[in-house]
């Protein structure tokens, strides 16, 4: 039975999405400070988060950093802010989805299951994917580029092992969107998308603005070109 660690602080929310969680077969934690979420997590082991974003001594942001810097435990970001820079920021972090409040507990479910039997297919994939020069160890999330630790973000780092996982197969933008955000991914447009493949390629390319191995067939999507 999978446990979660829900951290939310408004009393008007928390037994009614307990209850809706632990009815559909989990088991549920419920912090209502960053203090209290941290304790939590490091007396306990949790298959996924939902993290509330504004919280009494801090926010879901700074519990998203400190679970970061020790695991990969799936994170969704539960909020009423829908604004993109918070959106982008809460991805860049680590988070590996995120819902504006009110939301439909049907939906929250759906994504709750997808993201946790993604987490498993990842748990089960070959540790090591390597190819161009490239390196990553996929249990402990770092990338080396010729021997040299890389520096990337949770997103570029899913980015990254999707490719790879598919070498010299297109991958459309509904394709990606898919496998990273579970097709919900509508807020990410084009631009965004693009910005995330322009920093991936400023760590994997020696030549950012001339690619060699991560190649835009633009008005489709892109690939990962093994040499």
């Amino acid at each position: 039975m999978d446990r979660l660690l829900y951290v939310e602080d408004d009393l008007s929310l928390i037994d009614g999405l307990k209850y809706t969680l632990e009815t559909n077969g989990y088991i549920v934690d419920n912090a209502r400070t960053v203090k209290e979420a941290l304790s939590f997590y490091q007396k306990n082991c949790y298959e996924l988060l939902l993290l509330d974003i504004t919280l009494p001594d801090g926010t879901g942001f700074d519990i998203c950093k400190e679970v970061r810097s020790q695991s990969s435990t799936p994170i969704i970001f539960l909020t009423a802010s829908d604004e993109e820079i918070s959106i982008v920021r809460g991805l860049d972090m680590g988070g590996d989805d995120y819902i504006t409040k009110p939301f439909k507990l049907n939906e929250l479910l759906s994504r709750i299951k997808a993201l946790l039997r993604r987490s498993a297919q990842f748990s089960k994939a070959d540790r090591i994917l390597e190819a161009n020069g490239v390196k990553v160890d996929v249990v402990e999330r770092l990338v080396w580029k010729k021997g040299i630790l890389l520096d990337v973000t949770l997103v570029e780092y899913k980015l990254l092992c999707l490719f790879m996982r598919n070498p010299n197969h297109l991958l459309t933008r509904e394709v990606i969107l898919d496998r990273l955000w579970d097709g919900n991914g509508n807020y990410v447009d084009d631009n965004t998308l693009s910005v995330y493949i322009r920093r991936l390629r400023s760590k994997v390319e020696e030549t950012p603005n001339m690619p060699q191995f991560l190649m835009t067939e633009r008005g489709f999507g892109y690939k990962w070109i093994v040499k």
